[in-house]
């Protein structure tokens, strides 16, 4: 074998391994491309969605709802009475008739007092008070949380860890004396009482005494 004959072999043997050792790279970027991405992707969701619930969304339309505000310690509804608020509503009361505006990815609300078009809001003080829509700012947005005992707490978007709470006389707490354990910060939403709430199921009660129960007995099958 010549010397030119064992050169073109060292280089062919060297262009198949050249070749060997791509395709071994390129599939270890298969394999392993997906896992790196799937794991990437859930934390970038999970970050995005955190991000988005604080963010205000221009791009959708204002969904308005109208509802009661009633409160878990003083037994009353939520009150915007214009630069005054408290809990010491009636159910039907119609400063207690609440439109909450939610414009967000999240849950991020702002609450208006439907009769007298002041917003509900939470100053550097933590004290709630109200606010008419040209001084609107982050003071007067909240963020919805829906509590393991099916209630509803109000967090300032701007302060956080200060809740909307009550006392038992419907007297507003100061944002850093709530803590969301605490029964002064939950909530329960409610229609008013001439709307009925959807996919509602009207329910007729009966009552139930010995001589029914004696009556059902000895009726013939």
């Amino acid at each position: 074998m010549t010397a030119g004959q064992v050169k073109l072999m060292s280089q062919a043997m060297l262009s198949l391994l050249s070749a060997l050792l791509l395709i071994c790279f390129q599939t270890l970027l298969v394999v392993c491309s997906p896992l790196q991405a799937f794991a990437v992707d859930n934390f970038n969701f999970s970050v995005h969605v955190e991000n988005q619930t604080r963010l205000r969304d221009a791009m959708s339309r204002t969904y308005h709802r109208l509802y009661q505000l009633y409160s878990r310690t003083s037994g009353k509804h939520v009150q915007i009475l214009e630069k005054r608020i408290s809990a010491s509503g009636e159910d039907g009361d119609k400063y207690a008739q609440l439109i909450v505006e939610a414009d967000t990815f999240g849950s991020q609300v702002r609450i208006r007092g439907k009769e007298t078009n002041y917003y509900l809001c939470m100053n550097h003080r933590g004290k709630l008070i109200g606010k008419r829509a040209r001084n609107l700012n982050e003071d007067c947005v909240f963020i919805e949380k829906i509590l393991e005992n099916n209630y509803t707490a109000l967090m300032s978007a701007r302060y956080d860890g200060w809740y909307v709470g009550f006392t038992k006389k419907g007297r507003p707490r100061r944002g850093p004396q709530t803590l969301p354990n605490q029964q002064d910060v939950h909530f329960m939403k409610r229609s008013p009482p001439w709307q009925d709430p959807p996919d509602s199921v009207t329910c007729r009660f009966t009552t139930v005494n010995k001589k029914a129960i004696t009556d059902q007995d000895t009726r013939p099958s």
